[in-house]
């Protein structure tokens, strides 16, 4: 099994869930977050006064899927979140030693 963790740009979510959902993705676990990259963060004005903005919203995507399918989720992430602006994100692929789900005990790729 593998660990998929890409964050994405906010406005993307639904696109990238629709895309996921469709290419058989069961589930996944999504949590907002703040972080910054290669850009550093930028500046805005408001009301005249320039801020920076040192932390940059993102969307964290957790997705644990079978060996076999990784990379089409991951190449499927890849095409769906891409604007081709600074910023797009991450994709990062972890193994995963073992999963259960808690209601039936049940372990590896039928946890899933």
């Amino acid at each position: 099994m593998k660990l998929i963790i890409a964050t994405i740009k906010p406005f993307k979510l639904d696109e990238v869930r629709e895309a996921l959902s469709d290419a058989g993705v069961k589930g996944m676990m999504v949590t907002e977050v703040k972080g910054y990259g290669a850009q550093s963060g930028h500046t805005e004005i408001y009301r005249g006064a320039e801020y920076a903005i040192n932390f940059v919203p993102k969307i964290r995507l957790d997705i644990v899927v079978p060996d076999d399918v990784a990379d089409s989720v991951v190449s499927t992430i890849e095409a769906t979140a891409r604007t081709g602006k600074i910023g797009d994100g991450k994709i990062f692929i972890l193994d995963v030693e073992q999963a259960m789900r808690v209601r039936t005990g049940e372990t590896g790729d039928d946890a899933l």
